[in-house]
């Protein structure tokens, strides 16, 4: 695991504590009690009542107006840069998905219930797991804890979070908190289960709007692959493609990857076949001019790539090629 790769992990991992944490510690969730926002222990509302009207604009301004522009900006300028790096970063639906895909692979050889060609047991970039029945039982266990899990957080966005979770540990939950936590579990135990990159792929509008502007910007970040340098893929298994949680072909072109979440896995996998072996890594993390290759290469369209957009093993970058690869995709 490299550089970028802990990174990551490690970004996943506080933001999934801080998904399950927020409500707890009033960081931020909507009290449907007291009926508004709770931003670091304090009321967020806008409090219009016997205000003057100018003061009354003001409050409109920056307590309503500022927040929502200022988090929709950022989303969309991240979006037209990066694509879906919130899916692959932090999301925390997603780390969830590659949890159960590492250990539904280790029950079955598959990753989903709906994969048709399980990948090889050991592959080139090094990955050896070989399935064991065994391991379904923790398969029922993530998909039980994790769907529980999401139900209870999400019960205590919107209601008193002591009161959430000092009924459960009681035992004695009201009757709307089981209806509640009983119907949102199975749904979430349902959608981990079958469904869980369907729902990335399709159903989640944040996903979705994400993919939009990526899409639209032919120069935002992207997986590369070097077609004049593609000699190492002849000898390997495939093994980035079998490294993509959401079972997408890394190589091909940006509009056949529209759910990509630039988690990087690929990339990862293609540098562990490749650079033991001293060869060029054909997969590489590209943006400007480097990225017209992927997003236009369609419809009989070929863009010239510059020639340092890749590269090579143990070699440095020049000074240009340097604006067109993103740091966080080289080996730290």
């Amino acid at each position: 695991m490299n550089a970028p790769m802990r990174l990551r992990f490690l970004a996943r991992a506080a933001f999934f504590a801080l998904f399950v944490l927020a409500p707890p510690l009033d960081l931020f969730r909507l009290d449907l009690t007291r009926g508004h926002f709770l931003l670091f222990g304090l009321d967020w509302t806008l409090d219009l009542r016997g205000v003057a009207p100018a003061e009354a604009a003001l409050h409109l301004v920056v307590r309503a107006f500022l927040p929502i522009a200022l988090v929709i900006g950022t989303g969309v300028w991240v979006a037209w840069r990066y694509g879906r790096v919130y899916c692959g970063w932090l999301c925390p639906h997603f780390s969830v998905v590659e949890v159960i895909n590492g250990l539904m692979r280790r029950a079955s050889g598959r990753v989903s219930l709906w994969q048709r060609q399980p990948p090889p047991e050991v592959q080139a970039d090094g990955t050896r797991i070989h399935p064991h029945p065994v391991y379904w039982g923790a398969v029922v266990l993530a998909v039980l804890g994790f769907a529980f899990l999401w139900a209870v957080t999400l019960l205590s966005y919107l209601l008193p979070p002591a009161e959430v979770w000092g009924n459960l540990l009681a035992g004695r939950p009201t009757r709307n908190q089981a209806l509640f936590l009983g119907v949102a579990t199975g749904l979430f135990a349902i959608e981990f289960t079958l469904a869980r990159h369907l729902f990335c792929r399709y159903g989640c509008a944040v996903g979705l709007f994400q993919s939009l502007l990526w899409m639209a910007n032919p120069r935002a970040l992207v997986v590369g692959f070097d077609r004049r340098h593609a000699e190492p893929c002849l000898q390997c298994d495939r093994s980035c493609e079998h490294a993509c949680p959401m079972l997408l072909k890394p190589r091909r072109i940006k509009r056949h990857r529209f759910t990509c979440t630039q988690c990087q896995r690929c990339v990862q996998a293609c540098r562990d076949v490749n650079l033991p072996r001293g060869r060029h890594v054909p997969l590489q993390m590209v943006s400007g001019a480097c990225a017209l290759d992927v997003s236009e290469r369609d419809f009989g369209r070929r863009p010239e790539v510059p020639d340092d957009c890749y590269r090579r093993p143990h070699e440095g970058r020049s000074r240009s090629a340097r604006g067109r690869l993103l740091e966080v995709g080289e080996e730290g």
